[in-house]
């Protein structure tokens, strides 16, 4: 899967980044490094279920994809 990353220059100083494509995906970081670290964790926060949340019924299967 590709997504597009918008990166801007923070006010105070460092980076901070956002992921159009998933409804308030952002993180910041002090050094570019330490951004592109912080942008795989949030897009992997923010696509994570918690399936114990979700009803699942005896006849449905869960599948994990790559896309």
């Amino acid at each position: 899967m590709k997504l597009k990353v918008v990166i801007h220059p923070a006010e105070e100083g460092g980076f901070w980044a956002e992921v159009p494509a998933i409804a308030g995906c952002a993180t910041q970081g002090e050094t570019m490094e330490e951004l592109l670290t912080n942008i795989y964790e949030a897009v992997d926060a923010c696509l994570s279920v918690d399936l114990e949340e979700i009803e699942i019924g005896e006849n449905d299967k869960v599948l994990e994809i790559a896309v």
